[in-house]
């Protein structure tokens, strides 16, 4: 089988797979049927019970990885379009994400420090909260294992993404600011899609929450983490 017919059947399944999750999400919208949970964890049923190794998958689907960066360039129209109203919410921007930044990383050692983590899956979770392009180029700036740091990025931007429209109806948050910087602060990617269901306004709040999310993060890569990981080796 030619690894052109090995794409185009992997993204067809992946397609399908993945459409059929949101039907079953739309007609029993339970948290564990979100497509973001049940899609994952039909395709890993999949490869388990079949003599599929997870690296060959990986193969088929690459198409929707390389997708990724086209989707997120995306995101700069929306960002164009309502270019004045975030003007003039610089301030509540800079001010949101520097202290959601801050959060992420300290909440990100606390969980290492009480699950015992140490060494690699340490210094790996650190990232977590930020897209994955940039967490990956974060964990490795900081010594951590860019594989790891994928994986806890992926399950946080699902975690929020599910419970992200949840804790924005209990804390009863009606603006389109501080919806999407809550979601695209705590779930980049995946709160972003979730923050387009809202609105164009909280899509695009969102976007500029993770994008400056990923770039503070950089920021404190090199001033903060190397202290934070002395501090917790010590």
């Amino acid at each position: 089988m030619t690894t052109a017919l090995i794409i185009l059947i992997g993204t067809i399944v992946t397609y399908v797979i993945y459409r059929a999750s949101k039907v079953v999400y739309k007609k029993w919208p339970l948290p564990f049927f979100h497509p973001l949970l049940l899609c994952p964890l039909i395709l890993i049923a999949i490869i388990q019970l079949s003599s599929l190794q997870p690296s060959d998958y990986a193969l088929s689907s690459s198409l929707w990885t390389h997708m990724l960066g086209p989707a997120t360039v995306a995101f700069a129209i929306p960002i164009y379009k309502h270019a004045p109203l975030l003007r003039k919410n610089i301030t509540i921007i800079l001010t949101s994400i520097a202290a959601g930044t801050l959060v992420a990383i300290g909440s990100s050692l606390l969980l290492s420090l009480v699950l015992h983590f140490n060494g690699d899956l340490l210094i790996s979770i650190l990232p977590r909260s930020i897209t994955t392009p940039i967490a990956i180029e974060v964990s490795k700036t900081i010594g951590g294992l860019p594989t790891l740091t994928t994986v806890f990025v992926i399950v946080t931007g699902v975690i929020g993404g599910i419970i992200g429209p949840y804790v924005i109806r209990l804390m009863a948050l009606k603006s389109p600011v501080a919806r999407g910087l809550a979601l695209g602060m705590g779930a980049h990617g995946v709160g972003t899609n979730k923050a387009m269901e809202y609105g164009e306004q909280e899509g695009t709040f969102s976007t500029i929450g993770m994008i400056m999310a990923a770039g503070m993060t950089l920021v404190w890569a090199g001033l903060l983490i190397p202290s934070l990981l002395q501090i917790t080796i010590l």
